[in-house]
């Protein structure tokens, strides 16, 4: 390579990094969860050492030279040249490639009247008859030991885990809705995994699924954007490619029909309450949201329902830990007992208590719905919540999420 050598570009540091699950390709799996590439590259282990060169510093010739010496094969430069290529035109690093994939991605949101399903066909059936079986085996399957749910049920908590992991928490969720769920509006508070610190994502696009098109309480949402202020992110990219909200919508379209009402709030995370000593309020605009939430469910009263996309703690290799997890094994005990220590707090209603342990280690369990769930604490002021049902899921053979069904009601809980 000469001093002219190609600079190697920086590594997206909004991918999803993660072992190879195909048994016969080993290495590290790398997508874009954010589909501005849709491709998904395997890196041989042998190459993995060497995606540390991608970063803005290093140019071609460095990647040869290390290749070089790794292997004493002075033909290796090659495998690095072709490294380089496939993850630069795989949107894969902080180029221009990236910035014309996420300017066309942005532009195609922007210009739609509709938030289009992004996981119809991959997370969930893609044909309507076929997801509704799916939906009704669930909701049908005899459940044992749900705790009675309290009185006057305004909202529930659901996982936002594939429903292959999740389903008896979504049933034990949903089953808890009261009966004239069908006349009211849902207000959808979603964990946004992409978005940004301390920022409400607000769409006013229908959200469309194989079940057909929603109807979005444009006025709530525009009196929560007006009264939220520099909190708001109006039409967030996010909503494009965010699943927590989708599988709540799902789960209501299957329950009250295509055209349930919902008000789509996704919930960034509160980063800097995380690391610091201080409550997410003490940011004035998550302070003026909450105060807005807190005004429409007083206005509002009775019209509306609360539903909670929330998962709760992330363990294991495909988050970075060093070892394996397995759900309900070694150390996931103890994360069960923290976890449900969490759930006390939220139950009783107990923002500040909650949010305390949260920042325990800056939330070293990952609890990804944390600001959902302190958002809605928070600003409604449940009186009462009852856990219907706790579970943990190996999402693969390494690593494991856990999650929950929790209701809320006006009155005290059944029998307490």
């Amino acid at each position: 390579m000469t001093s002219m050598a190609r600079r190697l570009a920086a590594l997206r540091s909004s991918l999803d990094l993660m072992p190879s699950p195909v048994r016969d390709r080993p290495g590290l799996l790398l997508r874009d969860p954010l589909l501005y590439t849709e491709d998904v590259i395997i890196v041989p282990p042998p190459l993995v050492p060497f995606l540390g060169l991608f970063d803005g510093e290093h140019d071609e010739s460095d990647l040869a030279a290390a290749l070089v010496r790794a292997t004493g094969d002075i033909r290796v430069g090659e495998v690095g040249h072709q490294l380089a290529d496939a993850l630069g035109r795989g949107g894969f690093l902080e180029d221009e490639e990236l910035l014309r994939r996420r300017e066309e991605r942005h532009r195609l949101f922007a210009e739609s009247p509709l938030r289009a399903s992004s996981h119809a066909g991959a997370a969930y059936p893609a044909e309507p008859a076929a997801l509704g079986a799916a939906l009704r085996g669930y909701l049908e399957a005899k459940a044992n030991g749900v705790p009675a749910s309290p009185e006057g049920v305004f909202a529930i908590a659901a996982p936002h885990v594939s429903f292959e992991g999740g389903w008896r928490s979504y049933t034990a969720a949903y089953r808890a809705l009261p009966r004239d769920a069908r006349e009211r509006t849902f207000v959808v508070l979603g964990t946004s995994h992409y978005g940004a610190p301390e920022r409400f994502a607000l769409t006013r696009k229908p959200y469309l699924t194989p079940l057909g098109e929603t109807a979005i309480e444009a006025t709530l949402v525009d009196r929560l954007a007006a009264a939220g202020g520099d909190a708001v992110v109006m039409e967030d990219y996010c909503h494009a490619i965010e699943h927590s909200i989708e599988f709540q919508v799902v789960f209501l379209q299957h329950l009250f029909g295509p055209r349930v009402r919902v008000v789509p709030v996704l919930c960034g995370p509160f980063a800097r309450a995380t690391a610091a000593d201080h409550r997410p309020e003490d940011d004035h605009g998550v302070a003026r949201f909450l105060d807005a939430l807190a005004e429409l469910h007083a206005r509002e009263g009775g019209r509306l329902l609360w539903v909670l996309g929330v998962d709760m703690a992330h363990v294991g290799r495909r988050y970075g830990d060093a070892v394996a997890a397995r759900a309900h094994r070694g150390t996931l005990v103890e994360v069960e007992e923290r976890d449900r220590r969490r759930i006390a707090a939220l139950v009783e209603g107990d923002a500040d208590a909650f949010w305390s342990q949260v920042r325990e280690g800056e939330d070293e369990l990952r609890w990804c719905g944390a600001s959902a769930l302190y958002t809605f604490v928070r600003a409604v002021r449940p009186r009462r919540g009852v856990l219907l049902r706790y579970e943990q899921w190996n999402i693969d053979p390494a690593s494991v999420v856990s999650f929950a069904a929790l209701a809320f009601g006006e009155g005290p809980a059944a029998g307490g």
